[in-house]
């Protein structure tokens, strides 16, 4: 088996967004270098990143940035792939602490499309951590 050496974002900017309500938000602008190591085989002739690569990117900051819990991610909820990600592109992951255990993400453009003028929203959806009981038990 390969060891992967190189697999993270370029971190470009870290935002802490201040907001009335008790949620925390951080927003991390991330250039997706070409050279990746998981777009090796992901796929050849048009390399995408792997959704897996997206939820574990948004889990470790979360842990790193919003001091999430540090349990393992236990269940993953309203989870939606809109847009591929290209190698080579800036994206916006923001990041919204609900609760001690459930973290809101969404990876967007950092760019808007230059056809519709709009922000073009990747992938989003809610990570639940372990150590989340009366989260589980209440839906």
């Amino acid at each position: 088996m390969t060891e992967l050496v190189k697999v993270n974002a370029e971190i470009l900017n870290v935002e802490r967004v201040s907001v009335e309500s008790l949620d925390d938000t951080v927003v991390l602008s991330l250039h997706i270098p070409t050279d990746l190591d998981y777009f090796k085989g992901h796929f050849d002739q048009a390399p995408i990143l792997a959704g897996v690569v997206q939820l574990h990117w948004a889990a470790e900051f979360a842990r790193q940035y919003l001091d999430v819990n540090t349990g393992e991610v236990m269940d993953i909820q309203v989870l939606k792939f809109q847009e591929m990600i290209l190698p080579g592109k800036d994206i916006v992951l923001k990041l919204t602490k609900k609760t001690a255990e459930k973290v809101l993400f969404s990876y967007q453009s950092a760019e808007q499309d230059s056809q519709s003028g709009a922000i073009k929203s990747h992938s989003s959806g809610r990570l639940i951590f372990a150590d989340a009981p009366a989260i589980l038990e209440g839906q």
